[in-house]
Order: structure tokens, then sequence, then C-alpha cells
């Protein structure tokens, strides 16, 4: 999935009242989605369909506010065996983000939500088609990590 020259705005009720109740219910969720994915999927688990050291996109460098080298993480969360949220994760490369890459196949929400310190941002919303997304910010010590998540048809089915 393209992300590159998506269009983000903060989550705000007025600017998705045009989406079904159930994405809202999933876009304005804070809690964490692993979590609320493995109540729904009993053999929820998770695809790693790439882990590569690269640069982030622009949009993604200015959330962030580094220019560090960093790991894109992409992944399939499934569900019955099927993709149901697709999810890219900037995760640049310092001392506070160690850990977390050479987590492989487990869920990075798990951590995140796991340990109290680390700090969510503003959650941000996205359409595109029929697929909305959403994305923020988790503070670990000094750094930034982003992680962006698109709920698919799957999901609703």
């Amino acid at each position: 999935m393209n992300t590159k020259n998506l269009i983000w705005k903060n989550l705000d009720a007025q600017e998705i009242k045009d989406a079904d109740h159930l994405f809202f219910s999933w876009l304005s969720d804070n809690t964490s989605l692993t979590k609320k994915l493995k109540q729904k999927f009993p053999d929820f688990s998770v695809n790693v369909l790439s882990q590569i050291e690269g640069k982030a996109y622009d949009n993604e460098i200015d959330l962030i506010q580094s220019q560090d080298d960093c790991i894109i993480r992409e992944v399939e969360l499934l569900g019955n065996q099927q993709a149901i949220v697709f999810a890219r994760s900037i995760i640049p490369i310092t001392n506070d983000t160690k850990d977390l890459l050479t987590i492989g196949s487990k869920p990075l929400g798990e951590i995140l939500f796991n340990d109290t310190s680390i700090v969510r941002g503003q959650l941000q919303i996205t359409q595109l088609g029929e697929i909305w997304g959403r994305r923020s910010t988790f503070t670990i010590g000094q750094t930034k990590l982003l992680v962006s998540e698109f709920f698919l048809e799957a999901l609703y089915a």
C-alpha cells in the first residue's frame, strides 16, 4: 500500500462524520489495537511484509522530527487467516528503540501499550478510497516513532 502522498488530519469527529460508525469506533479508539483485535479474532497473528532500514517519507519525518535512518516495518495483522489491518511503523534507530528492532512477528502494539512510560501522541486520520487509516506517534525516552494503521474491508466482514 502506497502511503507516501496521503493527506492526514487530526482526529476530529466532525472530520469523519461521513464515516460509518464502525469505522469511527476503530479510528477513534485510543487503546491497544492489538488487544482489541485479539478479542475479536482468536487466531490473530502478524505477518511481517518487510522490515528494512531506510528513510521515512517527508510527512512521516515531520511527525517524528528525526532525519536519522529508521527501520521501516510493514505488516499485515491477520484475523480468520485474512489481512484485516495494514500497518506501517517508522522506528528511528536510537538507544531508546534498540529493543524494538528485533521483535520479529511479535505485535508492536503489545510493547507500546504495556510500557507506561511510552506516551502516545495525537491521532490523525486519512482515507484512501474505501480504506480509512489512522496514525500516531509514540515517544520512548527522547525518540518518537510513528505507527500508521489502515483498516481493511475484511475487518468488517
